[in-house]
């Protein structure tokens, strides 16, 4: 018997055709629904549909329909969106998307796996072997390398293996701030380390390390300023000059950057550092990497192996999602970090172009444009790179946001521009139909 084959008569209480829940969670639809997300989620939806039917915005007869929409695509509240800041890392956003392999190698490794097991012999081996010796490879100048579950932990990490009693030698101009008010300072004095400030905010010297350096002295540490840059009267001493010290130097690069890059040639890497002396490099595997969030620490043989020895290596270990994640990303094909930064903006402007013929032809306020977009994520400071967007006007901002598939631009000189460098070629048809379900009612209608 379907849903609506027995009505009151009309004129009767709106409320008495509204669909009864039990009735609801029998159609197949809404019973597939509860095997993939729950009962619970489930049920929120249809009684969300049961009360907009009450109030009278959904018909009785539409209360399945609207509570099939209603259903998350899955159990989790995190909502998938479309990148259209020009913000490639946008933290916010969860900074780096991973590629088609990363996601793939996750989903296998949901289910049992043989990350501490060597199914030759049938006994206990290394812990995600496979991921480290793919980064290994990726960096030749390190002699061992190691994995924590973010940037923090391994300097963190670091310093308490290292400095926990003594000093940390930093310059001033490197006591930085890494988001969301949490200070470089306060982190490391929580290992039980003292900080050493040498030099001042724009200029210091190997000389001024030099002379503080003594037998409390755990190493000399120098930080990246992912994320603002000092111009005009500066100096910093490099790395060649404070490994002559005689003392490790441990350098921050933090974005994740494991080699050179053409497109970011003032962006510190890990294989320059450990080459120019370093003793030890940590960073991020969810920036510029393009991975998924985890600590990388690379360096000296015995030194990365110490660390990955120590008691609190235990507390910071990533698990076997974050593992596989990272193996494909440093083994598989670009990033879509790694194409976002390589686009070619005649390529953007084209696709602009196309898009914003496309929703004109709808009656939609919307033209294509230059843009400039940024890195993000802590990386490459006052790097702009040329792109094309689609401008909107301004309320679309917060129609696209809030939509069935939210899309994220950013508002300019009272416009939503939708930036396209960050979204993949093969998401335009996906942008586009969002734009049509946002605009305002009655634009581009007759």
């Amino acid at each position: 018997m379907s849903e609506d084959s027995v009505r009151p008569p009309d004129g009767a209480d709106v409320r008495r055709r509204i669909p009864r829940t039990d009735r609801l969670l029998r159609d197949p639809r809404l019973a597939a629904a509860v095997d993939r997300l729950g009962v619970g989620v489930v049920k929120a939806a249809v009684h969300e549909a049961q009360r907009r039917a009450r109030e009278k915005t959904v018909p009785p007869e539409q209360v399945l329909q609207t509570a099939l929409a209603l259903l998350p695509g899955t159990a989790s509240g995190l909502r998938p969106v479309l990148n259209a800041t020009g913000v490639l890392l946008h933290t916010n956003l969860g900074r780096a998307p991973l590629s088609d392999a990363a996601r793939q190698a996750v989903q296998e490794a949901a289910g049992p796996t043989d990350v501490e097991l060597d199914l030759v012999t049938g006994v206990r081996a290394r812990r995600g072997r496979s991921a480290l010796a793919a980064l290994r490879e990726r960096v030749p100048a390190a002699g061992a390398v190691h994995v924590v579950n973010n940037g923090a932990a391994a300097l963190v990490l670091a310093a308490t293996a290292l400095a926990a009693g003594k000093e940390i030698v930093v310059s001033r101009g490197e006591m930085v701030e890494i988001g969301d008010g949490f200070r470089l300072p306060d982190l490391l004095v929580t290992t039980g380390a003292r900080l050493r400030e040498v030099g001042t905010t724009n200029r210091t010297t190997a000389a001024d390390y030099a002379t503080v350096i003594g037998p409390d002295t755990g190493f000399v540490l120098k930080v990246h300023p992912s994320n603002f840059r000092i111009t005009g009267f500066t100096q910093s001493a490099e790395v060649a000059d404070l490994a002559a010290l005689g003392v490790p130097v441990v350098v921050d690069i933090g974005s994740g950057l494991l080699a050179p890059h053409p497109a970011l040639p003032q962006e510190p890497d890990a294989e320059t550092q450990l080459r120019a002396g370093a003793a030890l490099v940590t960073a991020s595997g969810d920036k510029l990497l393009g991975g998924p969030q985890c600590g990388l620490l690379l360096g000296d043989r015995d030194l990365v192996r110490a660390l990955a020895r120590h008691p609190l290596a235990r507390a910071l270990r990533v698990d076997k999602l974050t593992l596989a994640a990272l193996e494909a990303t440093l083994t598989g094909p670009p990033t879509p970090t790694a194409l976002a930064l390589t686009a070619d903006p005649a390529r953007l402007r084209a696709r602009a172009d196309r898009l914003a013929d496309s929703l004109a032809a709808d009656g939609i306020d919307v033209r294509a444009v230059e843009s400039a977009a940024t890195v993000g994520g802590g990386g490459a400071p006052g790097v702009t790179l040329p792109s094309a967007a689609l401008s909107l006007p301004e309320p679309y901002a917060a129609a696209l946001r809030t939509g069935r598939g939210p899309v994220v631009g950013r508002l300019e000189a009272g416009r939503c521009l939708l930036d396209l460098r960050a979204v993949p070629e093969q998401d335009d048809e996906r942008l586009a139909d969002a734009v049509r379900s946002a605009r305002p009612a009655g634009e581009g209608r007759a």
